[in-house]
C-alpha cells in the first residue's frame, strides 16, 4: 500500500538510516494511511538477525513512536526477526 524510506526522505547518503529519516517517513506512511483512510496498523518489526544483533535499531524505534504520535490506532505489534536454527 504505501512504502517511504528514509533515503527518500533527506539529502546526505549518511543520514539514510537515521533516526530522523525513519520518523520523517513513519510520519509520511501515516499521512498517506489516512488519505486512503486506513485507521488500524498491523506492525511487524524485523531487525537483521541471524548472526547478527536481535534488537531493532533505533531508526525502528523512533518510526514506531512516530507512528503512535500520529493518532494511528496500532492493534499488533510482531516482531519478525529471523532466529537461526542451528547453534552456530
Amino acid at each position: 500500500m504505501v512504502r517511504i524510506t528514509g533515503g527518500m526522505k533527506v539529502k546526505a547518503d549518511r543520514d539514510e538510516s537515521s533516526a530522523y529519516a525513519a520518523m520523517l517517513a513513519a510520519q509520511d506512511v501515516s499521512q498517506r494511511c489516512k488519505e486512503l483512510r486506513i485507521t488500524t496498523l498491523h506492525i511487524k518489526l524485523r531487525a537483521t538477525g541471524g548472526n547478527k544483533t536481535k534488537t531493532p535499531s533505533p531508526g525502528a524505534q523512533s518510526a514506531l513512536r512516530a507512528l503512535a504520535r500520529s493518532r494511528m490506532k496500532i492493534s499488533r505489534i510482531e516482531d519478525v526477526t529471523p532466529i537461526p536454527t542451528d547453534s552456530t
